[in-house]
C-alpha cells in the first residue's frame, strides 16, 4: 500500500486509540438512525502506478467535496454510501504529462462505531468500491480507462460538537485497477490504489 498510506494509517490508529480514552458525554448510534456527512476529501494514488505502453505511469492527486449517508441497521453498525463530485487526475508517462481523466468513486461500506461513552467515537469499515472513468483526454491519441470494482477499507473518528452534529476525520483505501487502451490497443493496467483523507461535518437524524 506504500509508505504514505502506512504513515496515514498509523496516524489514524494512534488518533483512534487516544479517542477511546477521551472523556465527555455522547449519544449512542442506535438502530434506525440516519447520518449525512458533507466535507472535503484529498485523494492520493499510490506512488507507483504500473507500466503503460512500456513506460512508468504516474496518476496525479486531487481534492474534491465528498458526501456520505449512513443508515444504522443495528446499534453502532451502519451501512454507508460514499459519493463525491468528480475527481480529476493528470496522467504522466516517464514523468511527462500525456493526458487527464475524471472519475467517480461511489463506495458502499459496513461500518462499526465503537461505543466509548465520550465525545470521541472511532469507527472502522469495509466495503466495495465502483470507480467509473470518463472524459479521458490524451496528447497521444484516444485514451480509454476501464471501470473498476474493488475492496475498500476505512477507519475514522467522530468528535461530537452538538447533540446531533460531529466533526469526522477518516482515511480510506481503495483497490482500483483499470485496464488502459490507447487508440483501441491495450497498453497495460493502471494500478491506482489511492488513499482518501477526508474531513466532514456529520449530522444525525
Amino acid at each position: 500500500m506504500g509508505f504514505k498510506m502506512k504513515r496515514l494509517s498509523t496516524t489514524l490508529v494512534l488518533t483512534t486509540a487516544l479517542a477511546t480514552v477521551a472523556g465527555g458525554a455522547v449519544m449512542a448510534q442506535s438502530a434506525g438512525d440516519w447520518t449525512v456527512g458533507v466535507g472535503i476529501g484529498y485523494l492520493e494514488p499510490k506512488s507507483d502506478n504500473g507500466d503503460l505502453a512500456n513506460m512508468d505511469a504516474t496518476i496525479g492527486d486531487d481534492t474534491r467535496p465528498i458526501f456520505t449517508a449512513e443508515y444504522f441497521v443495528m446499534d453502532n453498525v451502519g451501512v454507508e454510501l460514499l459519493a463525491a463530485t468528480p475527481f480529476e487526475h493528470d496522467i504522466s508517462l516517464n514523468g511527462n504529462k500525456i493526458g487527464t481523466t475524471r472519475h467517480l468513486p461511489p463506495t458502499l461500506s459496513l461500518n462499526y462505531h465503537f461505543d466509548t461513552n465520550s465525545a470521541w467515537k472511532p469507527y472502522a469499515g469495509i466495503g466495495v468500491n465502483y470507480t467509473t472513468f470518463f472524459e479521458e483526454e490524451s496528447s497521444l491519441g484516444s485514451l480509454r480507462l476501464d471501470d473498476s470494482w474493488g475492496l475498500a477499507v476505512q477507519a475514522g473518528v467522530d468528535y461530537q460538537i452538538t447533540e446531533k452534529g460531529a466533526v469526522r476525520l477518516n482515511v480510506r483505501w481503495f483497490d482500483i485497477d483499470s485496464d488502459a487502451k490507447l487508440n483501441g490497443a491495450d497498453i497495460g493496467t493502471a494500478e491506482i490504489d489511492p488513499v482518501l483523507v477526508g474531513m466532514s461535518y456529520v449530522h444525525k437524524f
